[in-house]
């Protein structure tokens, strides 16, 4: 079980982009983080990698801190080193049991190309196969759905959805609602900077019915005006 008890983050002296979160997520499921831009999904994600500090409160594993030995994280844009190829960086991450060949069946890459020649998508698929190897009890995804095809997108979620089977406990954003409601167990709703609500996949129709038309009624006035 992860535990975040009353964690805050600030930019500068004045910008507060994590305050006093709250928030448990049990092992083996696929939690979805939703909110607006900006609200502060990437900054909570880095916070639980240890990328960033942390002012108040803590992140804890069964009871003791979260650190990079349990997790593995995809970033939303991720970085490789220049002149390497996908099987180099592949090799950096060590998991005798992980069959790069069979895995690379499903998404189809140029192992052994200088990834400064993949595009978008190649890099994102590369990434991601780098996170499954690690093999690690905890899964931190951010935005992992960008640039990808629907194809790749459907072999991800079979993927995550089997790695739930093995007790991996995953974390997730996405900008894309439905890819959340048709894959989490939770979905939890970040705004100023809290965990305003956690929602149950029985309750995952009424949330995204409530959050658009939330959202469309803040702008439908002035739409109406300058339509008009």
């Amino acid at each position: 079980m992860i535990t975040i008890e009353n964690l805050s983050i600030s930019y500068g002296k004045e910008k507060r982009v994590i305050d006093a979160l709250e928030l448990t997520i049990s092992e083996g499921t696929i939690n979805g983080i939703v909110g607006l831009n900006g609200a502060g999904k990437t900054t909570l994600l880095n916070a639980m990698y240890g990328l960033k500090s942390i002012e108040t409160g803590g992140i804890k594993w069964n009871g003791e801190k979260l650190t990079k030995k349990a997790a593995s994280y995809l970033v939303t844009e991720p970085y490789f080193y220049s002149n390497i190829t996908g099987n180099e960086y592949l090799s950096l991450f060590k998991n005798n049991h992980f069959d790069t060949k069979k895995w690379d069946e499903l998404f189809l890459l140029p192992l052994d190309q200088i990834i400064d020649e993949y595009s978008t998508g190649m890099k994102k698929k590369l990434a991601i196969l780098g996170v499954i190897k690690q093999d690690k009890p905890i899964f931190i995804l951010d935005e992992p759905f960008n640039g990808l095809d629907i194809e790749t997108c459907r072999i991800i979620r079979s993927i995550l959805l089997g790695m739930k089977k093995k007790n991996k406990t995953i974390i997730i954003t996405s900008h894309v609602i439905e890819t959340l409601t048709n894959l989490c167990d939770y979905i939890h709703y970040l705004e100023g900077g809290k965990i305003k609500y956690s929602k149950e996949k029985n309750e995952f129709k009424e949330f995204e019915r409530e959050l658009f038309e939330n959202l469309e009624n803040k702008s439908i006035k002035l739409i109406t005006e300058l339509l008009n």
